[in-house]
């Protein structure tokens, strides 16, 4: 049965207060299922295979604002830098350094958000608390004119458990505020919470998020 794209976009995007922005995961899906979406107005995607990406920003609309939501290895950054929206799992000082490097050579501004593991899954990638602060307190960030940290991204364990999820995204948005204060008080772009996807982003909403990514839920099961 075919999914019905469009009428679960403007479910979900009916879900979601004016103030939080959904990313529209499209990884793994074609683009025609991309376009059901555009054409209902969805302008932002999100994808994290750096191939896979490339075909689809050549292929489908210029309008579109891309987000790369998955790892990202340093050598594939100089493939995205010419087009990617923004750049949400920033998980190391080197792939900012690169980010900033292949930005510059492109003469653009790439909008970051730097990634926390709070999730208690091994899997996940990310800075731990205690590392995003070391990268911050730093300060080599500073001098990166062609990199902009608009804020953080995270994921919560997958699990069934509620309250671990709340628990898990409240300590992202506690924290968001604490290197809020005290680097980026006077940085208006720097107001990003992205968390939450088909399982869990009416919670992470209470949490703070101001960007949902949210892919099964708009598209069905992935299409490997």
């Amino acid at each position: 049965m075919a999914t019905d794209v469009a009428g679960n976009l403007k479910r979900v995007a009916q879900s979601l207060p004016p103030h939080v922005r959904l990313v529209a995961v499209s990884k793994y899906h074609p683009n025609e299922q991309l376009m059901l979406a555009y054409n209902e107005g969805q302008r932002v995607f999100g994808e994290s295979k750096e191939q896979e990406l490339s075909k689809k920003a050549e292929q489908l609309p210029k309008d579109i604002a891309w987000h790369f939501i998955g790892h990202l290895q340093t050598n594939k950054v100089r493939f995205i830098a010419p087009y990617i929206s923004m750049i949400e799992a920033v998980d190391s000082l080197k792939l900012l350094r690169e980010i900033n490097k292949q930005a510059e050579k492109c003469g653009r501004v790439i909008d970051v958000l730097l990634e926390l593991h709070v999730a208690e899954e091994d899997t996940k990638f990310g800075l731990t608390l205690d590392e995003c602060r070391d990268l911050l307190a730093a300060g080599e960030w500073r001098d990166m004119k062609n990199v902009r940290i608009c804020g953080l991204m995270t994921m919560a364990s997958n699990v069934d458990n509620d309250e671990q999820i709340r628990a898990e995204l409240t300590t992202a948005w506690r924290f968001f505020d604490e290197i809020k204060s005290l680097y980026f008080a006077q940085d208006e772009a720097f107001k990003e919470r992205s968390w939450g996807m088909s399982h869990d982003y009416h919670i992470a909403i209470e949490c703070g998020s101001t960007m949902v990514r949210v892919g099964t839920n708009i598209f069905g099961e992935r299409q490997y």
